[in-house]
């Protein structure tokens, strides 16, 4: 939602699992995701050991760095939008990414300054689906599922905020489109440049938001 990276983690994977002769295809990559499994399955069920895929598993975590510092990842607005919020919202960042990962994705950007906190994978045992990361969130803020809101743009992170009471806009991406329906967002959008009359909107309609 921030930084465009998902297309650039799966061509990572894919090209990680091909070396040990599994084809990843888009279409498989993305139920993977919506349900938030791995995709490294598909080894285990190809016979490849847990040793095997552990030492391909670093291939692709430096296949995705190399994207990260060879890629354009921008997307346009998100700095603009986020001045614009940030001085009527407590905002966090809640994702699946590994901190090293993360650091490098903003060594050189001024995201991160909006934000109150940080949450990558290794602050919480269990990963989107599954509702740990935003409950994780909430008690840093000191805040209840009704006074908040997820801002997303996979089906992933939908039924991690669902799951943990919490309503969610989803903010479009082409990497999902067409894959993921997004049933139970509160609303979904096409540019995260809408994201702040949204929410003006929801405010008035909730105040106590």
């Amino acid at each position: 939602m921030l930084v465009d990276t998902e297309e650039w983690y799966f061509r990572a994977t894919q090209r990680a699992l091909a070396e040990i002769g599994v084809n990843l295809q888009r279409a498989a990559y993305h139920e993977f995701r919506a349900c938030g499994e791995t995709a490294w399955g598909l080894a285990r069920q190809a016979g490849v050991g847990e040793p095997v895929i552990a030492q391909h598993r670093a291939h692709r975590d430096r296949y995705y760095q190399e994207f990260l510092r060879r890629e354009d990842i921008e997307i346009p607005g998100v700095e603009e939008v986020l001045a614009l919020l940030k001085d009527h919202y407590k905002m966090a960042i809640v994702t699946t990414s590994k901190r090293t990962d993360f650091d490098l994705i903003h060594r050189s950007r001024s995201i991160v300054k909006h934000m109150e906190f940080v949450l990558t994978v290794e602050d919480y045992e269990k990963e989107k689906p599954a509702p740990e990361p935003y409950l994780s969130a909430l008690r840093r803020f000191g805040a209840a599922p009704g006074e908040a809101v997820v801002v997303e743009d996979s089906e992933q992170g939908l039924k991690a905020a669902r799951a943990a009471g919490i309503e969610c806009i989803i903010i479009r991406n082409h990497f999902f489109a067409g894959s993921h329906d997004f049933a139970g967002a509160r609303r979904v959008i096409a540019s995260i440049r809408e994201l702040p009359r949204v929410l003006s909107a929801w405010r008035v309609a909730a105040p106590d938001m």
